[in-house]
């Protein structure tokens, strides 16, 4: 008796647990249902419905929990959860989603359960990862077609929605700007897409949809620095101005974007500070590829500047090898060899056009000629002008003198140029702390620590008017509730104000 109650039990259990599994699609579709208000899991709640006063929040929160369901999810498995959670009679587009190879059989006496409150945002959800699977399969034609259904689907219920329906409407925006972004991947010919890209940004910040405007801000700005039209980009920049609320992701994506069109523009301050930021926003876990990209820009930016980054940076996790060609360069321009700077840049050419970083390597000759003349002039108190050419790599002592003087007028070099006797004279060194560049280093550590000050600031959330209670507590100006008598100073200040206006 014994053994047949145990084998009951096992049965009992493993029955249990074949009929709690379910694919993980709709297990993230039904705990959006649940968060949005209106998932009851049994009939006694059937009548309870609790929406949340920021619905765009939840979305945002949920499309984070859910990453690792959608990332390995399969265009089947998106086909077999569109059928499972959505009903064909009130979801329109439908075939978008659903294919013939992926109709299932159920039991006639267990009906489908189909999304009620989430089920516009689930759909467009699915609409997204598949238009992602298309994209990554190189069919851009069946994901471009894919998201602009999605997006039609969005702009016709944003449009639609009533007031009593609008609090929960704002939950598409995150959707939204989720389509728009793989829209703007899928896209081959930018400058057709830009035009909607900026319409769509408009309506945007119009309706207030943070998500949005703030992704198609860092589409536009990298779609023009793809077509390599850096000043349109800067009147972008320049016109617009980022969501303080925006996500992280896309804040991070904006850092980066500004400081590229300003290393491009010559303002390297400036992109030093953006792509430092965008760096330590980053996620330390994901997003290898992106923190790749902004430590390669950062490094040249840090020689352009005529500093030299430090060499933990290029053995970092998972950057030893992207970083490899960089720590030639950045060796080379240390040493102040023009020749070796040149036999590396010529090797890696095609990899830094890879990159995207040739243009502004090739601007550090004049950075690396000025290292080597500093060593010079530390060696040596007098040196002919044949032998700098020599030991820099230059063609001719006519070469040599050009590049002195140009170091002598730019405050590199503290010397004097003799060009008719052939030599230049290096000055005695002067105390660097009697010099303005103590000054300079210690403004950049305050206006990065203030930087980060500020940026704490902004991230805190505190209770709204919850310092007036104090405030007034402690004053003792606190209004009695219940009809109580007011105080002598109220009373003061009523009278005074009658009689103001009496007179």
């Amino acid at each position: 008796m014994a053994d047949a109650t145990k084998v009951e039990e096992k049965t009992e259990e493993e029955a249990e647990k074949e009929a709690v599994v379910v694919p993980p699609l709709e297990a993230a579709a039904l705990r959006l249902e649940k968060s949005l208000g209106a998932y009851q899991s049994s009939e006694k709640d059937a009548s309870s419905y609790s929406y949340y006063s920021n619905p765009a929040k939840v979305v945002r929160r949920w499309l984070s929990t859910s990453s690792g369901a959608s990332g390995q999810a399969t265009l089947e498995d998106i086909s077999q959860a569109a059928q499972a959670l959505l009903d064909p009679a009130t979801t329109t587009k439908l075939e978008l989603l659903v294919t013939s190879t992926a109709m299932t059989t159920e039991d006639d006496t267990t009906p489908p359960t189909y999304l009620k409150a989430a089920a516009i945002q689930v759909q467009t959800w699915l609409l997204s990862l598949k238009a992602r699977l298309l994209w990554r399969a190189k069919d851009t034609t069946a994901a471009v077609n894919l998201c602009q259904e999605g997006i039609l689907l969005i702009m016709t219920t944003l449009e639609q929605a009533t007031n009593s329906t609008s609090a929960s409407v704002s939950s598409l925006f995150p959707l939204n700007a989720r389509l728009w972004r793989w829209l703007a991947l899928a896209t081959e010919e930018g400058a057709v897409l830009r035009v909607d890209m900026a319409k769509a940004h408009n309506m945007a910040l119009l309706r207030r949809d943070v998500d949005t405007a703030a992704t198609l801000l860092n589409c536009m700005l990298r779609d023009l620095l793809q077509n390599s039209q850096v000043e349109q980009a800067q009147k972008l920049l320049s016109n617009s101005t980022f969501p303080e609320t925006a996500s992280n992701n896309q804040l991070c994506r904006f850092l980066y974007y500004s400081g590229r069109i300003q290393a491009l523009r010559l303002e390297y301050t400036s992109s030093y500070s953006n792509l430092s930021q965008s760096l330590r926003k980053a996620p330390t876990n994901t997003a290898l590829g992106f923190r790749i990209a902004a430590q390669r820009l950062l490094v040249v930016v840090q020689l352009l500047m005529g500093e030299i980054p430090e060499r933990p940076v290029f053995f970092t996790a998972g950057m030893k090898q992207e970083l490899e060609p960089y720590l030639l360069i950045t060796q080379a321009v240390r040493r102040g060899d023009l020749a070796v700077f040149t036999k590396v840049v010529s090797e890696q050419k095609e990899r830094l056009q890879a990159d995207e970083t040739y243009t502004l390597i090739s601007r550090l000759a004049h950075q690396v000629v000025k290292a080597g003349l500093r060593k010079l002039q530390v060696s040596y108190s007098r040196l002919s002008l044949q032998d700098v050419a020599d030991r820099l790599g230059l063609a001719s002592a006519q070469q040599a003198e050009f590049v002195v003087a140009k170091a002598v007028r730019d405050g590199v070099l503290d010397a004097t140029l003799h060009p008719k006797e052939g030599y230049v004279q290096s000055h005695d060194l002067v105390n660097v702390y009697a010099t303005k560049e103590p000054a300079e280093a210690f403004h950049r550590r305050i206006a990065y620590c203030l930087t980060t000050h500020n940026d704490a600031v902004r991230a805190m959330r505190y209770p709204p008017d919850a310092y007036k209670k104090q405030l007034e507590a402690s004053r003792g100006n606190r209004r009695r509730r219940g009809g109580e008598d007011k105080t002598d100073e109220e009373k003061a200040a009523e009278l005074e104000d009658e009689l103001d206006e009496d007179y």
